[in-house]
């Protein structure tokens, strides 16, 4: 999930002087009119009587610590505390789904080291975008198994090349195996539907039946299915009982948009009206958290938009991606040490202040690389203990 600069109007000194006050300030004070009067002890006990505390999704797991999309990457979240555990889905040449987050796989498997695959080497459009490399569905599973995955990020995080080569490729049913044995919620993105439909592996029908097999049913089963796509979420939705979540991107629209002629974007969908009609489909938008505090071209936050109120009243859950642990990840309002140092965007900044920055604007569930920073800020937060998580 990448984030996107655009030019935003300055933040002026007031607004700053506010922004900086919620991250100081205790849980959330904000209404549909900007701050809210409610006293601090009837906002706390607010959050204490919600169903559900913000829950802490492992963002491809635990991957800032292991190569992604792993059992490994996995495990470590569900160790670090992650109420649900975060697989990307593409599908294999036969059909079988597995967790990758692109079906390019030269950047997360060494493939490449692989002279009988050399010939698999090809350019694909892939959601209008020229594409070289080498696809999950060009390789059976048998064929995708014999590769081992590798860090996609190695520049940023050198320590978890350390655990290249001693991985699989797990499918679907290897990660909600995990999940069940654990207890703990899955979370799994459909990637590139239109163009896994154009090939003739539609990855929903075999999604739907994997969850079906393993008992998940009903909007209270642990388990959300997300996209980026629109048609594809309303087909789940006739297809199964539950919860969708429309995720939206800080610039551009739904490819299956692109597709069918729609003119209407991303920025269309969290308007108010977009919004109600995202809620006759789906739970909940996961939404990229520029949407909802902005960064301005230094990369620099501007004052809070009002996107969780809306969605909140739009009776939509607001999950926010992607947080990461990095100085490379994070505003310049967060990031900490000498910006002249080389590995100054490997080193950790102040992540827990923009975690706490936004479950004081009312999230109800957060992305994260580094699931153990969320849950002991969400702790330290809320005074909440216990995990987020359901029943599984």
């Amino acid at each position: 999930m990448k984030v996107t600069r655009r030019r935003l109007i300055p933040l002026s000194a007031l607004a700053l002087s506010v922004l900086l006050a919620i991250v100081a300030a205790g849980p959330p004070a904000w209404s549909s009119n900007g701050l809210s009067t409610r006293p601090a002890a009837e906002t706390q006990r607010t959050w204490a009587n919600r169903s559900q505390v913000p829950i802490v999704i492992g963002h491809r797991g635990a991957s800032g610590y292991r190569p992604e999309h792993t059992l490994a990457s996995y495990r470590l979240a569900i160790e670090l505390g992650a109420d649900f555990i975060e697989p990307d889905l593409v599908s294999t040449k036969d059909h079988v789904l597995v967790a990758r987050h692109e079906n390019e796989i030269s950047t997360t498997t060494d493939v490449a080291d692989h002279p009988e695959f050399a010939d698999r080497r090809t350019t694909k459009v892939i959601d209008g975008i020229e594409v070289t490399g080498w696809f999950t569905e060009d390789f059976t599973l048998a064929e995708l198994q014999t590769l081992r995955a590798i860090e996609r990020l190695p520049e940023t995080r050198p320590a978890n090349t350390a655990f290249d080569g001693l991985y699989k490729v797990p499918t679907l049913q290897q990660v909600i195996d995990l999940a069940k044995r654990e207890h703990v919620g899955i979370y799994p993105e459909t990637k590139h539907p239109t163009y896994f439909d154009s090939v003739g592996l539609s990855l929903e029908e075999p999604l739907v039946r994997t969850l079906r097999a393993n008992g998940y049913r009903g909007r209270h089963a642990p388990v959300y299915i997300q996209s980026f796509e629109v048609a594809n979420l309303k087909d789940l939705n006739s297809m199964t009982g539950l919860p969708l979540v429309q995720l939206v991107d800080e610039t551009g629209q739904p490819y299956d948009f692109v597709v069918s002629g729609d003119p209407r974007t991303y920025a269309d969908l969290v308007t108010s009206k977009g919004l109600m009609d995202i809620a006759g489909y789906a739970e909940g938008v996961g939404v990229n958290k520029t949407l909802i505090v902005p960064w301005d071209e230094q990369n620099r936050l501007e004052a809070p938009t009002q996107l969780v109120q809306r969605a909140h009243r739009a009776h939509l859950l607001v999950h926010a991606f992607t947080f990461r642990n990095e100085n490379e990840f994070l505003p310049v309002d967060f990031q900490r040490g000498d910006p002249s140092s080389p590995v100054f965007l490997q080193a950790y900044g102040d992540a827990p202040a923009e975690y706490r920055l936004f479950f004081r604007l009312g999230v109800d569930g957060v992305f994260s690389d580094n699931p153990d920073t969320a849950v002991a800020v969400r702790t330290a937060f809320l005074g909440a203990r216990s995990r987020a998580r359901p029943a599984a």
